[in-house]
């Protein structure tokens, strides 16, 4: 039976090869550079040339722990750099934009972060842009390349639970916002900045939605402004369905993160690790049971990596490949904006009780 897992973890395979290897800037050395982005590139082997943020230090100390060959002045000193080919950007969303501008009519191509924009017009300006410049476009929603997703979705694509009818992600857990000062006071939180996670990772799954419907709040006495939980249901022309449920305020100490794929021949069910213990986390957990190989029981799939750092190699990787001329990338500019638009459609529901229907 462990011979027929082995293509499952082919398909999550996130090694770089060395021929797609371009020279990279990274732009913000906020926590999540330390903790993700850095140690994922290094784990890959690229090409990282130096580092720049608005404050030095920080970028210096970076640098250090890392052992980066540079910290940049500004980012006009980066786009100086003829060694630089890629930018990944990773600052406050209202503030990537523009610097992503700058890149592509300095000839750069970018990783920018999720969300591509505060809002789809605003993405899909930034996509046309990219586009006129000829310049490769990728976000950073890496959640569907974490060994949990990747892994069911490769075991869905391999026929093993029939046709697929069902998602569940279910999410109970403590998140403490006043981390990021600019997060906490943001009057959008979960879908825009949390669950925006869970919207791609179905769509990676089950494909573009036709409805969705939302319902979100907050705990009385919370710190930050936004909203931190929520409920969506959307239903999808195959007539599959999705529940994503997320509550960021678990008082009681019993976390918990799940996600299930149910289909007419069988199911996979797994947990989200990092949740669990954020950002260090542990590995997911996956198991399937299949009429179709078929199982005796659930089978474990054994998960060998983390989303954090390891699936941060996923959207880099694929950029590469696309300026390698590979293909394009699942998570390209256009892509996300479609995933952002499911993010608007969660905040319309929201404020007027009712489904959204989307077309695309």
């Amino acid at each position: 039976m462990l011979d027929a897992l082995r293509p499952i973890a082919q398909a999550c395979d996130l090694s770089i090869p060395p021929e797609h290897h371009r020279g990279i800037a990274v732009v913000g050395a906020g926590a999540i550079v330390e903790v993700a982005h850095l140690p994922a590139y290094q784990r890959a082997d690229l090409p990282i040339k130096g580092i720049v943020d608005l404050d030095r230090a920080r970028a210096e100390r970076v640098a250090e722990r890392f052992g980066l060959p540079r910290v940049y002045d500004s980012l006009d000193d980066v786009l100086d750099d003829d060694e630089v080919e890629v930018l990944d950007i990773a600052v406050v969303p209202n503030a990537q934009p523009e610097i992503a501008k700058r890149a592509f009519a300095a000839g750069r191509h970018v990783l920018a972060q999720k969300p591509i924009a505060v809002d789809t017009t605003l993405g899909r300006d930034l996509v046309a842009v990219a586009e006129k410049a000829d310049r490769a476009l990728v976000v950073n929603q890496q959640m569907r390349y974490g060994e949990g997703i990747a892994a069911t979705r490769a075991i869905a694509e391999a026929g093993w639970l029939g046709e697929v009818t069902a998602l569940t992600i279910d999410v109970n857990i403590t998140t403490d916002f006043t981390a990021w000062d600019w997060l906490v006071r943001s009057e959008r939180l979960d879908l825009m900045y949390h669950s925006i996670h869970y919207y791609d990772s179905v769509r990676s799954l089950l494909g573009d939605p036709d409805s969705l419907y939302c319902v979100a709040g907050r705990r009385p006495g919370q710190v930050p402004t936004g909203e931190t939980r929520s409920i969506t249901t959307m239903t999808f022309p195959s007539g599959a369905r999705a529940l994503v449920n997320v509550n960021h305020e678990n008082v009681t100490g019993d976390p918990y993160a799940t996600f299930r794929l149910d289909g007419s021949q069988g199911s996979v069910r797994g947990s989200i690790g990092l949740l669990l213990d954020y950002p260090h986390g542990r590995p997911d957990t996956v198991e399937v049971r299949s009429a179709v190989l078929p199982t005796d029981g659930w089978l474990p799939y054994p998960v060998t990596t983390r989303w954090i750092p390891d699936a941060f190699a996923g959207p880099m990787g694929a950029l590469l490949r696309q300026v390698a001329g590979n293909g394009a990338a699942p998570t390209r500019g256009a892509d996300a904006v479609r995933t952002l638009a499911l993010v608007e459609a969660g905040y319309e529901s929201i404020r007027t009780g009712e489904v959204t229907r989307l077309s695309w």
